[in-house]
């Protein structure tokens, strides 16, 4: 049988990517985003509401020195994540992401769901369009369309499997013509395993749009279950799960991103699955793939790599970066 050898973690936030000197940028941006909210209420707010209730301290972190630290940290941290993937030698990659209306829209958003076409496809996108800070993000994606390879053995075999266990599982076995697979799959070709690629098989849940995201707990479960899958899949296939995306954002949460972190290092089940839901809002939302790996990885060790609070406005705007691996 098949085993489920590996598990890892990255952020996958666009200010990962972004050089130093964009960050500053962005946060003025940040003054559009319609997502922001209060911690730990959960209530939505504009920017200049934000900012009354902001932390003075965060002012320390908005200089181009500590930007360029907190980049170079970001770096390490994905670098040390793909050196781990790479020493793993698997057969295949489950990518644990969301998608935010890039393949699924409000006519059918599904809970969560695996792409089994044999392709999985990526189309470059078109940087004209995007804020100058964001086409400074997409250096290390490909400038061509390309196609990655999948498993779709397996991914019939995790559909059939899941459905058996009582997890009711979307599918998907193609895209409308020139649609990318989602930004999370995207990160982890281009960023984790750039030139050392092993199928990559998403599974897909919808961490980001009310009314039907997932709770905590119905994620620890899903993940569970998709160990169970892979593990009565006869084959001999070396196997590796990764979650995509998070940790906070676009408000930095560095006390929820540490508990999270503390609990995944603990095995604190109860923790992972009783996160407040109002905490786990726009991108923080991500921080459900973690707990979908955290229940596929139950078996194995977590090592926080590192811990990242990249802060890029006096409203505490940025992204909590956080990079783990499992074995």
């Amino acid at each position: 049988m098949a085993h489920l050898v590996a598990a890892f973690g990255t952020s996958h936030s666009p200010q990962l990517s972004m050089p130093a000197d964009g960050w500053g940028e962005r946060g003025q941006e940040d003054r559009r985003n319609r997502t922001l909210y209060t911690i730990p209420e959960g209530r939505h707010v504009d920017y200049d509401e934000l900012a009354q209730t902001a932390d003075p301290a965060v002012a320390k972190e908005l200089s181009a020195d500590i930007y360029q630290r907190r980049f170079d940290q970001n770096q390490a941290g994905i670098a040390r994540v793909a050196e781990a993937v790479a020493a793993a030698e698997l057969d295949v990659l489950l990518v644990v992401g969301d998608d935010q209306k890039e393949a699924y829209q409000d006519d059918n958003m599904p809970v969560l769901a695996v792409f089994w076409g044999d392709k999985v496809p990526y189309y470059p996108r078109d940087y004209s369009k995007l804020p100058p800070s964001f086409a400074q993000t997409f250096w290390a994606y490909p400038k061509e369309t390309v196609m990655y390879e999948n498993n779709p053995e397996l991914a019939l075999h995790l559909i059939d499997s899941l459905m058996d266990q009582g997890v009711d599982v979307a599918h998907s076995k193609y895209y409308r013509e020139g649609q990318s697979i989602t930004h999370a799959v995207q990160f982890v070709t281009a960023r984790v395993l750039g030139s050392k690629q092993v199928p990559v098989l998403p599974v897909i849940q919808n961490t980001y749009f009310p009314p039907n995201q997932p709770r905590p707990r119905r994620s620890y479960e899903f993940g569970a279950a998709i160990r169970n899958a892979v593990e009565t899949w006869k084959s001999d296939a070396r196997v590796g799960i990764i979650a995509s995306g998070g940790l906070s954002h676009f408000v930095v949460d560095e006390e929820l991103d540490r508990a999270v972190l503390k609990a995944l290092a603990e095995k604190d089940i109860t923790y992972l699955t009783s996160i407040p839901v109002e905490r786990i809002q726009s991108g923080t939302s991500e921080i459900r793939n973690w707990v979908t790996v955290a229940g596929a990885a139950q078996h194995l060790d977590c090592k926080v790599i590192d811990y990242v609070p990249c802060y890029r406005s006096l409203a505490g705007t940025g992204c909590g970066m956080g990079f783990a691996a499992w074995s």
